[in-house]
């Protein structure tokens, strides 16, 4: 099968398409790097063309919240209307836990507009709702941090590395369309204070 993984070279689509490659798909990383971008629709063509599926795990260079929110937007309509025209099969795309209740930030919005664009959107689909990763840990504290105090909320987290899934991305890639979105989180939760 070949499969499309869109931000093939970075964190968690690096990794996604070693395991694919591994379960004996045809893996095609789809980045900048590798001549794709989503957001101008450069190289798309070529890279979905005979994809049965393509998996999205982009992110954004920016948190800004116009420039996150641009992105999604923008790549996702790109992606969408490539997929349309290549003749895809299923559409899937990495999301975070807990979006829709955290709409004060500006990522978690512009998540919300990628998946509502994906939902509208004539392609079978999957979203699969993921914990945040270990690795963004620095990034969140540097974020929350404002003259050198660390301010973050007293809640639990339970991050999970990449490399934890118990089956990859593309879990279904050819079933109809889910009502339930996926959610995988780590193992065990702990406090910031912990």
């Amino acid at each position: 099968m070949k499969i499309v993984v869109i931000g093939g070279t970075g964190l968690v689509g690096s990794k996604l398409v070693g395991k694919l490659r591994e379960q004996g798909h045809q893996a095609v990383a789809a980045s900048p790097d590798t001549g794709v971008n989503t957001l101008t629709g450069q190289g798309l063509a070529e890279a979905l063309a005979g994809a049965d599926v393509v998996v999205d795990v982009s992110n954004s260079p920016s948190f800004e919240d116009a420039a996150v929110l641009n992105f999604f937007e923008t790549s996702t309509r790109n992606l969408l209307a490539a997929e349309a025209a290549a003749g895809v099969g299923h559409h899937v795309a990495l999301s975070v836990v807990g979006t829709e209740r955290l709409t004060q930030s500006g990522y978690f919005r512009a998540k919300i507009a990628q998946e509502r664009l994906i939902r509208s959107s004539a392609i079978p689909y999957s979203i699969v709702h993921a914990t945040q990763f270990f690795e963004f840990i620095k990034s969140i504290a540097d974020a929350a941090t404002k003259d050198g105090t660390v301010r973050l909320a007293p809640v639990l987290i339970q991050p999970s590395p990449p490399t934890m899934s118990r089956r990859p991305l593309p879990v279904r890639p050819l079933v109809p369309r889910s009502t339930a979105p996926s959610k995988w989180r780590g193992h065990g939760s702990f406090g910031w204070m912990s």
